[in-house]
């Protein structure tokens, strides 16, 4: 299997991408998975209920019938609570870049696929998979190094994960990819658990900054990044327009 996975690089993305879609199921599911059914939808006691006579026999048992009926029932609890998922937008990025921090971040191994040595080819990587030249921002003058990255799987397409740290335990993550809406949109800030974010598009790139620092200690990185961005992409284009 192994052999056959390096002999097909394609099919190894698409299996890591499964994989990491598993991955941010677990980190969100995980805890309400964990959560005791509710005494209403206990079969014994709905059975009970039935066999005593009275008007509300008859709904005691449909009860039943759905519980018995609905073989993914189990999963239908786990989606108690659930968010609705956004067609798109920065909304649905934000969630996105939230489930990554979880998964990734406090990863001690692993954290990224290509260190920030490998520059160069992260860049070339994750640029080929998202069909856009993306930029890695330079957050050295907020006390932050760049510590590599990778590309994800998310319900939207392949997006891009960049990951820093200061040295002290403390992560960021920049998810980045194309937008289907919101393709310009500006600055809003989101909140998901204990990760905060700033999520924000332009010229239909999506980006997402997102970590465990208080909303006001991102808010000044994630302006950083998004000029460093803006001023590599208007310079992209300068040399593009040159002439030879």
């Amino acid at each position: 299997m192994t052999a056959y996975l390096e002999a097909h690089p394609d099919v190894a993305d698409r299996i890591a991408g499964y994989r990491q879609q598993r991955d941010m199921l677990r980190a969100t599911f995980g805890p309400v998975a964990e959560e005791p059914l509710p005494s209403r939808l206990d079969l014994r006691r709905m059975i009970d209920a039935h066999r005593r006579p009275g008007p509300a026999s008859w709904r005691a048992m449909a009860a039943a019938a759905v519980v018995l009926l609905g073989v993914g029932g189990a999963g239908g609890w786990l989606m108690r609570g659930m968010p609705d998922v956004p067609a798109g937008g920065i909304v649905a990025l934000a969630q996105e870049a939230a489930q990554s921090y979880a998964v990734y971040a406090p990863d001690r191994i692993r954290p990224v696929e290509l260190r920030a040595s490998n520059h160069g080819e992260l860049v070339a990587w994750v640029s080929q998979r998202l069909g856009r030249s993306v930029a890695v921002p330079d957050l050295g003058a907020s006390g932050y190094r760049f510590m590599g990255g990778r590309v994800v799987a998310t319900a939207h397409g392949p997006a891009a994960l960049f990951m820093y740290d200061d040295d002290h335990g403390t992560r960021l993550v920049l998810l980045t990819r194309p937008m289907a809406s919101d393709r310009d949109a500006a600055m809003a800030p989101h909140t998901r658990g204990d990760v905060n974010g700033y999520a924000w598009a332009d010229n239909g790139l999506g980006y997402s900054l997102v970590g465990q620092a208080a909303p006001q200690a991102l808010r000044p990185i994630a302006n950083e990044m998004r000029e460093q961005i803006v001023t590599k992409r208007a310079s992209a284009v300068k040399i593009t327009k040159s002439p030879a």
